[in-house]
Formats: C-alpha cells, sequence, structure tokens
C-alpha cells in the first residue's frame, strides 16, 4: 500500500499534468508543494536506468539506415561526425519547410581533420584535390542532416540550392568543377529528382583554417 506521502505527490503530478495538458503553467504552489513533499533524491539506480535508456537511444539512431545511408556505403562513403557550430552561429536554421544550413567546411571521418590548401595552377591543388574536398564537404553537409531530421533522411524532399566558395589563386577560374564533387554526392545519394539542385561557386583568395572550399545549402524537408 502507499503511504499519504506518496498518495500525495501522486494527486500533485496528476494535476500538474491536467493544468499542462490545457496549455496553462501549473501554480507555483504545486512546484513548491511536489518539493516539499517529494524530498528523497532518487536512487541511484534509477539514475543509472535513465543514463543507460539515454544511450540506448543515441546508439539506436546512429543505426538507423535508409536508401540514402545504404547508397553512401554502396558508392564506398562514410559519413563523418555532423559537425558543430565553430563561432556564434548554428549550423542549421528552418524556415517553414526550408533548412538554410551554415557553410561546412571538409572535415575528414575523424571529425577533427581538414583538407586545406589553395586550388590553382603552378604547384598548388589540383581542380581534382578540390573535388575531393568539395565532395567531403558534401558528407559533412548530409551528415549535418541526418543529424537534425533524428537519422531519417526520407525527409529530405529536395536539395534546393548549393554555394560554393572555394580557395584558389587570382588565375584560376574552374570553381565550377571543384563544385562538381560535392553535387555528384548529392546526386548519387538522393537520386536525379530530390538530389539536383541550383548553384553557385566563385573563387576567393582565403578561407577559416585555410579549408580549399566552404559551401552551403538550402534543402527543403517534410513535414
Amino acid at each position: 500500500f502507499c503511504d499519504s506521502l506518496t498518495m500525495a505527490n501522486w494527486s500533485l503530478a496528476a494535476a500538474t499534468v491536467f493544468y499542462l495538458v490545457l496549455g496553462h503553467h501549473p501554480p507555483h504552489s504545486f512546484a513548491t508543494a511536489f518539493v516539499h513533499h517529494h524530498h528523497r533524491p532518487p536512487s541511484s539506480s534509477t539514475t543509472a536506468q535513465a543514463r543507460s535508456q539515454q544511450v540506448a537511444t543515441t546508439t539506436t539512431l546512429l543505426q538507423m539506415t535508409s536508401p540514402e545511408l545504404e547508397q553512401l556505403k554502396a558508392l564506398g562513403l562514410q559519413l563523418p561526425p555532423a559537425p558543430g557550430p565553430a563561432a556564434n552561429y548554428i549550423p542549421i536554421q528552418r524556415d517553414g519547410n526550408l533548412l538554410y544550413m551554415s557553410g561546412h567546411i571538409p572535415f575528414l571521418n575523424d571529425g577533427k581533420q581538414l583538407l586545406t590548401g589553395k586550388i590553382g595552377p603552378n604547384g598548388h591543388k589540383t581542380v581534382q584535390e578540390g573535388q575531393e574536398a568539395a565532395r567531403q564537404v558534401a558528407l559533412n553537409l548530409i551528415a549535418s542532416l541526418q543529424s537534425y531530421l533524428n537519422g531519417d533522411l526520407s525527409r529530405v524532399q529536395q536539395i534546393v540550392k548549393l554555394f560554393g566558395v572555394v580557395h584558389s589563386t587570382d588565375d584560376f577560374d574552374e570553381q565550377h568543377r571543384v563544385m562538381n564533387g560535392c553535387s555528384d554526392v548529392f546526386v548519387s545519394v538522393f537520386g536525379q529528382e530530390r538530389g539536383m539542385h541550383a548553384r553557385s561557386a566563385i573563387g576567393v583568395n582565403a578561407l577559416p583554417l585555410g579549408v580549399s572550399v566552404e559551401i552551403e545549402a538550402i534543402v527543403r524537408i517534410k513535414d
């Protein structure tokens, strides 16, 4: 049988849920009373169980699969960890069904090393090396999408546009070819209909951390 203290806690909890369902904040006195009655801290076994459930949920998300991820495997590609912000911004901003993705850079699969260097003639990085960097940026963008969508890449309805910035010499004018490294990944992974996109590519004489390419994206998703 429950003692009076437990019964009081259940009554307060039920009343609190009732207020929240109606869209109202429960009276402050409820919270005060609950704290007063529920003075005993959770046991170590309860805390351990909660942590275990959190780890299990995270593992489940990481193990989720989809046709898009299967296509990546078929291409011999692997997603790096979803990159976090390096300054005062967020990786993805949603407006309606559009996701505006901040500029991503070519982190390798360890999430730490970067592909760096200026692209151009006379001893600089080649077009092919630039395409490799752009391809790696595409994988970072997809990793961010996967994280934002809780593993469900099937919610990606359309890759709307890519904007690429290529770290290049003054006399280099093949930025569009470098960007094909990114575009090819999106079309291969999401298919011609969903993956084909509008695109811009420009060259600059410097990029943050000396990376070879930075790319941002606009993506439309399903609810």
